[in-house]
């Protein structure tokens, strides 16, 4: 990649954007008439990236880090203007959070158990803590996620890593919160038409600007890591969100040859996310040999929640089983015990008065 072509990244000019933009408020910018005789203002001010100059140099800083389809365009993203842009320009909400939420769960055929401990109740603590919005999973946690926690969900493919990640945005939303949701692996609009598909209201959220789905290249990112881990936590305070999710963080992590430069890179990653100062949950696949394990061994080491999501594949079971175990949680009590669950239409429920046998 030439020096010229990392200067036409979209995330650099953004931040030149951002930047220029706070040099002219300080200094009285000029008038209207005179600033829109600019051409890269102009740029910046096109709307979601639609206008076709605006696509073509998107086009081409792309074409730097990601190989083009066949007919040579980029997908449509809401990203294309920019990371920080594809908050800033997100619309001011002017209504609340509308009522509802996930349908109910259908019970599935388990042998029930000896009731263990209640974990409904909860316990005095200075921290402000909130729910993960997964039916069962937060009668597990004695008095929820204490805000601000990073979070992870490791589990290998097919267990429902992307849903948690959902769910739980889809949660806060339902009760008047903003979020974030950061893809390495799918388009902005295949995530939306996901949680809807679901019955979670992503469009409306997106629409009124109480959401923003960010669709990243994993090269990008990793290209260009101490730019965004520098701006995330100023552009998330702007953008105003509690809950963030990073699908996946194993996408990442590859991007790295060198195991020291991996470990560093992740670990000042997640440091922004934590100075970002919303509930940030990633998610991130299992390792080969165990389901207890990332994929690189880091992610587990720096976060203050761990979710392990695997398959149960006992000899007396007929089919194959799915089953959720918290690992820890810091400043926070709760269940040790591992629990069945089952991803439906309406989401993920964990069985959480079940036993697995």
């Amino acid at each position: 990649m030439t020096e010229e072509e990392l200067d036409d990244d979209w995330f650099e000019r953004a931040l030149e954007e951002r930047d220029a933009s706070a040099a002219s408020d300080a200094a009285d910018a000029p008038s209207d008439e005179s600033a829109g005789t600019d051409p890269t203002v102009d740029e910046a001010k096109a709307e979601g990236g639609v206008d076709e100059s605006a696509d073509s140099a998107v086009s081409q800083s792309d074409s730097a880090v990601s190989q083009p389809d066949s007919a040579g365009s980029s997908s449509d993203s809401l990203f294309d203007q920019g990371f920080g842009d594809a908050l800033e320009d997100v619309p001011t909400p002017d209504v609340g959070a509308g009522d509802g939420g996930p349908a109910g769960f259908t019970d599935v055929d388990f042998d029930l158990g000896p009731e263990e401990p209640d974990f409904d109740e909860e316990v005095d603590s200075a921290l402000p803590r909130l729910e993960l919005g997964i039916d069962g999973l937060d009668r597990m946690i004695q008095g929820g996620i204490p805000e601000r926690s990073l979070m992870v969900a490791i589990g290998s493919a097919g267990t429902g890593k992307t849903t948690l990640g959902l769910q739980f945005l889809n949660h806060g939303l339902e009760n008047g919160e903003r979020a974030v949701y950061i893809t390495l692996e799918e388009t902005r609009e295949r995530v939306i038409n996901s949680a809807t598909e679901k019955g979670w209201r992503f469009d409306e959220f997106a629409d009124r600007g109480d959401l923003a789905v960010v669709d990243v290249d994993p090269i990008e990112m990793a290209t260009h890591l101490e730019a965004i881990q520098d701006e995330l936590p100023s552009l998330i305070e702007d953008f105003g969100a509690s809950r963030l999710v990073l699908d996946s963080v194993s996408l990442l992590e590859m991007m790295y040859d060198e195991k020291a430069k991996r470990r560093n890179e992740i670990y000042e990653f997640t440091a922004s996310l934590k100075d970002a100062g919303v509930t940030a949950l990633l998610t991130s696949e299992a390792a080969q040999n165990t389901a207890y394990a990332s994929r690189h061994g880091i992610v587990e080491y720096l976060t203050d929640a761990v979710f392990v999501l695997q398959y149960v594949r006992p000899d007396d079971f007929r089919e194959t089983r799915l089953a959720v175990e918290i690992q820890k949680i810091r400043d926070a009590n709760h269940s040790r015990e591992k629990k069945p669950y089952e991803i439906t239409n309406a989401g993920i429920s964990v069985h959480q008065q079940a036993n697995l046998f």
